[in-house]
């Protein structure tokens, strides 16, 4: 009796749900005899000698089904066009023998087409779906629900919501609340443009939406809460790039109470090690992150943002040109003791064919060129550098860098904190061009001891290098006594960065609590004590009642998705993105409003100026 009742169950498919009773990456080979129900788009059709192959696709993936000139479907099979919408009923089969599909997890069976109902029809795609070709980027965006529908970056989107979700479970798990803060804000200056949103109801005034939650979150320690996180959505109006998008962004925002930079670091650490290790599909990544302050990351990697993947690092042989027959670096160490010639190794790259691409890529970056010696016949050196210095000082530069035959040394030289951005550009351009770079694996480190603060060439001041809100080393006794320019220059602050394979992931450090010390640090950046008041009156108010040492940090969600996917661009890791003009294609963003919407508003349009041609 049982037995009748499974089979009659298999032979109907009378009460089954209205679209589906498996979704498109459910059946198995245990579902063989089945009758079952499948919704979904047609990914493709196949027609093999009259018999019709349809590949039916949902978010789950791909079943195939069949359809033959004896099947009562077959005549609305031959009707279905890519990206129909379809139900289809039928019998569920082992694939014939030769046909199996191991890449797909439906790949041993496939459906046998009792019905199909056509459930919504597809005009001519203007983006492809099948295959994933390259297509202009504007066109992706502007049917960018098409392109949604493409395998890779629908997995992307979906691993960045399992990356996301990964990061809550973790910092839950290590003591972490979730709180979330107002989008409609002040101004405040944090070295972008702010978004501004007129008022209706207050004429003439703007809220504006965050750059960050940076004010909120010091607010809720101050308030008494302690370790706050959020996945905050961050809005800045400023140019596009690769590696950041136009308009929002968004990052995991942390902040914690009664606390010194070790426990943030120690804290955070195993977080974010933990999300690369879950994610990295077997790729090797860092244990322990090492820490590198940030004037031996200019001076090693010529960047803040090393990328640690690349076992290339610089060293300081001033002394070795130092009276030297090369009278170019010679007689600028003469002339200027701020002058250093720092050298960048080559491992493999000593051959005069790519010491002369290296030259002439360095002219291309606006430099003369690069000196360069590279080493052959038992370790000589060759090129102009190593003919004017002499064997000596070639050998040892060679001992510095243990250099051999087949490789090359390249210099710059001059003022570092003028040429280290191009020296680390070369380095990174030496790793790349020799295949010195592990590809598979994720390196990551902390940036430690940032300078408080930077000399501004074009306005001749001294600006906040970093975050403004962030604690000098020292406190307000380093401040006091830093009387000149280069005094200040010197001075470090409580703030770090984290760095994976050359990209800043994250930021942080702990704030500037106490008043006194705050209006302080304001006041050599140029800020009086009133504009401080005006520009960040919460924040001020609430530090003169009682404020805990606090700090912490905010990740890039978006770059790390970014890394561990592969991806090149933040545009395949988010769902409707703005292309490189901040535009938004699919929905005609940004648009003009109508002349009613600016009266209540109480606004009016300036003229635009034309443009010269």
């Amino acid at each position: 009796m049982a037995e009748a009742k499974t089979k009659a169950s298999k032979n109907s498919a009378a009460k089954l749900h209205r679209y589906r009773s498996h979704d498109c990456g459910a059946v198995r080979s245990g579902d063989i005899g089945s009758v079952i129900r499948l919704s979904g788009w047609v990914h493709r059709v196949r027609d093999h000698g009259g018999v019709l192959f349809i590949d039916l696709r949902d978010h789950y993936g791909i079943t195939q089904v069949v359809a033959d000139p004896d099947s009562s479907a077959f005549k609305t099979a031959e009707a279905v066009r890519s990206e129909w919408v379809i139900r289809v009923d039928g019998r569920v089969r082992e694939r014939p023998e030769g046909t199996l599909n191991p890449e797909l997890p439906t790949g041993e069976v496939e459906i046998y087409a009792q019905e199909i109902e056509v459930l919504s029809q597809a005009s001519e795609l203007p983006v492809p779906v099948f295959g994933e070709p390259e297509y202009p980027e504007d066109l992706r965006l502007q049917y960018r629900f098409l392109d949604l529908r493409r395998e890779t970056l629908h997995t992307n989107i979906m691993r960045r919501m399992e990356v996301i979700k990964s990061i809550r479970k973790r910092m839950e798990d290590t003591g972490f609340f979730e709180f979330t803060t107002p989008i409609l804000s002040a101004s405040s200056p944090e070295g972008a443009r702010d978004f501004l949103v007129p008022s209706r109801i207050h004429p003439g005034k703007f809220y504006a939406l965050p750059q960050a939650p940076q004010i909120y979150k010091q607010l809720l320690m101050v308030s008494g809460f302690d370790r706050y996180y959020q996945i905050a959505p961050c809005f800045r109006d400023e140019d596009p790039r690769a590696d950041r998008l136009p308009g929002e962004f968004y990052q995991l925002d942390v902040e914690m109470s009664f606390v010194e930079l070790e426990d943030i670091l120690n804290t955070m650490e195993p977080v974010l090690r933990g999300v690369f290790e879950e994610f990295s599909e077997g790729k090797p990544v860092t244990q322990k992150f090492p820490r590198i302050p940030f004037d031996e990351a200019i001076s090693k990697y010529g960047s803040d943002k090393p990328d640690l993947r690349n076992p290339i690092e610089m060293q300081d042989v001033t002394e070795h040109f130092k009276g030297s027959g090369f009278k170019v670096f010679a007689n600028m160490i003469d002339k200027d003791p701020k002058v250093r010639v720092w050298a960048i190794p080559a491992p493999s790259g000593g051959s005069r064919k790519f010491c002369d691409k290296m030259n002439a890529w360095a002219q291309g970056e606006g430099q003369p060129g690069m000196g360069y010696i590279f080493f052959r016949n038992g370790g000589e050196g060759a090129g102009p550098v190593a003919k004017n210095i002499g064997p000596e000082r070639v050998q040892a530069i060679a001992d510095q860098f243990d250099l051999k035959d087949g490789d090359a040394v390249f210099f710059a030289a001059g003022n570092p904190a003028k040429f280290h951005k191009f020296a680390g550009d070369a380095r990174n351009r030496i790793g790349q061009d020799l295949k010195l770079i592990d590809e598979n694996r994720f390196d990551l480190c902390w940036i430690v001891d940032f300078p408080m603060y930077d000399w501004n060439e074009d306005e001749k001041r001294i600006e906040f290098s970093h975050n403004p809100f962030s604690m000098p080393q020292g406190g307000l006794d380093a401040l006091n006594a830093a009387k000149t320019d280069e005094d200040l220059l010197a001075l470090k602050a409580y703030q770090f960065d984290i760095v994976c394979n050359g990209s800043e992931i994250a930021s942080g450090g702990i704030r500037n609590h106490l008043v006194k010390t705050m209006l302080k640090a304001f006041s050599i950046a140029g800020f009086s004590a009133d504009v401080v008041e005006e520009r960040f009156g919460g924040l001020y108010r609430a530090f003169q009642y009682g404020a805990p040492p606090h700090g912490g940090m905010a990740a890039g969600i978006d770059r790390i998705v970014m890394l561990l996917v592969g991806a090149k661009n933040l545009r395949e890791i988010s769902l409707f993105p703005m292309n490189q003009q901040a535009e938004d294609l699919l929905m005609g963003a940004p648009s003009e409003i109508s002349a009613s919407q600016l009266r209540e508003l109480s606004l009016r349009l300036m003229p635009q100026e034309k443009k010269k041609t």
